[in-house]
């Protein structure tokens, strides 16, 4: 007998259901792939375009095209974008560490609260350098020393440092607290129009939320581990030598905190006081000449840039003999540290801008944002994730908005949802998911503090599990007040 197929209609549905299958599994694979390889220490800047390419040629998308012309566009665009603030950051933070500045803040709070307080007092020196515009590198480079001296005077084991240090950097002062001057603040400006001060009453909730939630965590754990009678431990390595830190001398702490104070009040006088950089310029002239359709987009960017330029003279200032012997050496070493970290940005970007057009991206996309009617939650949902895939909050975060960003604002706008809101759920939600264990700012922490994922990451994910919660704590809780 003479074998007969199925319906025409019922193998085409088979054969669909196959494609999309191979289409979106190969974004899930070069999405697995970059985050393997990320965790392993491989070069994001290397790796991201050669998976970029395996989804590309997985889904019989024309390769040359899509890397000429997509991934290195968007990647490109990406670095035109933001890195005079990575420069700029980097310059900043590596001024204030070398003039003596961010050691100085770090000593005299640890010295003010004292080993009662030892946790709180590294928490809020990494608070306020990082609110302060120094980079979150510089921030451990600067603090461990005091919180490696202050555990050991106290006998708290040093195994919870990173989780303090990364609750004061890593999260609050980060991205939820108005006008902070990091990087994750400022992405989001592009795609809603708004500046580093949005939803201002969401962001401070938020951070009381988090530093309150990761305290409550890290002092369980020093009781926990002082009733089982653990102490410091000995033949930690990375250890700082104590007498040359006993017998350094500081500089006085307000000189030390000003070039911090000018970056905030730079930042908020030319973001939304008179002197805000949007009038400064004609807007005929910057669409005609610059193609710039809303000053908005850029005007954060500016504020910030100009913000930063006044803190990077004021940190030269306050030492300027002891910044001058090393500035040749420390801006070198500041330009590298900004490359480095702009382009593996960039290489991310480029490869989210390469997925999104693919065809298996649109049931991905449609899952994200299907996961919620609400466009906060489904925001927070697309950040969270794409941060901890890709293991950057500043990657996870351009890719979410850029592939998805103007339609969750066309979303808002239909439901009277404020721009705002969504900058600082999208900013907050980045900094969540972001600190998987292939994180690079985990990764240099624990060399830093000589420990490792076994002995120190669980309170690390402990204070990722907190921030997360938070953000669709806020997203629920701010849509029933719409």
């Amino acid at each position: 007998m003479e074998k007969t197929s199925g319906p025409p209609e019922l193998e085409r549905a088979e054969r669909k259901g196959h494609c999309m299958f191979i289409e979106v599994f190969s974004i899930l694979l070069a999405l697995g792939l970059l985050m393997f390889f990320a965790y392993r220490g491989y070069p994001v800047i290397i790796f991201a375009p050669i998976f970029t390419l395996l989804a590309v040629v997985m889904s019989g998308i024309a390769l040359l095209p899509s890397y000429t012309e997509t991934f290195m566009v968007n990647a490109a665009n990406y670095v035109k974008s933001f890195f005079p603030i990575f420069l700029l950051g980097a310059v900043f933070g590596k001024v204030m560490e070398m003039s003596g500045a961010a050691s100085s803040i770090a000593h005299h709070i640890v010295k003010a609260l004292g080993s009662n307080r030892a946790i709180l007092a590294v928490v809020l020196a990494c608070s306020i350098l990082t609110y302060g515009g120094v980079s979150l590198f510089v921030v451990a480079f600067a603090v461990y020393p005091f919180a490696a001296a202050i555990f050991r005077e106290a006998n708290i084991p040093k195994r919870l440092i990173p989780g303090a240090i990364a609750l004061g950097a890593f999260t609050y002062t980060m991205d939820a607290l108005p006008g902070t001057p990091q990087i994750q603040n400022i992405i989001p400006t592009t795609y809603f129009g708004t500046d580093a001060y949005a939803a201002p009453l969401v962001g401070i909730i938020g951070a009381i939320m988090v530093f309150a939630a990761g305290m409550y965590w890290l002092e369980r754990r020093r009781k926990q581990a002082a009733a089982a009678g653990e102490g410091y431990g000995e033949g930690h390595i990375n250890e700082p030598e104590l007498q040359s830190n006993q017998n350094q001398s500081y500089m006085n702490i307000w000189l030390a905190i000003l070039p911090l104070a000018i970056v905030l009040a730079g930042n908020f006088l030319f973001s939304r006081s008179g002197l805000s950089v949007e009038g400064w310029y004609d807007a005929k002239m910057l669409e005609e000449s610059f193609k710039i359709a809303n000053v908005k987009t850029v005007s954060s960017s500016w504020a910030l840039i100009l913000a930063l330029g006044l803190g990077i003279i004021a940190a030269m200032l306050i030492n300027a003999r002891e910044v001058k012997n090393k500035l040749a050496a420390g801006l070198s070493t500041a330009a590298a540290g900004a490359l480095l970290a702009i382009f593996n940005t960039a290489s991310e970007v480029g490869f989210g801008n390469v997925v999104k057009t693919l065809p298996g991206f649109t049931v991905i996309k449609e899952w994200i944002v299907g996961a919620s009617n609400n466009p906060l939650v489904s925001e927070a949902i697309a950040v969270n994730v794409l941060a901890g895939v890709t293991g950057s909050a500043s990657g996870g975060l351009s890719i979410a908005l850029e592939v998805m960003g103007k339609q969750y604002l066309e979303m808002a706008n239909a439901l009277g949802i404020s721009p705002e809101l969504l900058h600082r759920i999208a900013s907050m939600a980045s900094g969540g998911m972001d600190t998987l264990p292939h994180n690079g700012a985990v990764i240099t922490l624990l060399a830093i503090t000589g420990l490792t994922h076994r002995t120190s990451y669980k309170d690390i994910f402990a204070i990722t599990v907190v921030k997360t919660l938070a953000v669709f704590i806020l997203a629920f809780g701010a849509s029933l007040f719409m």
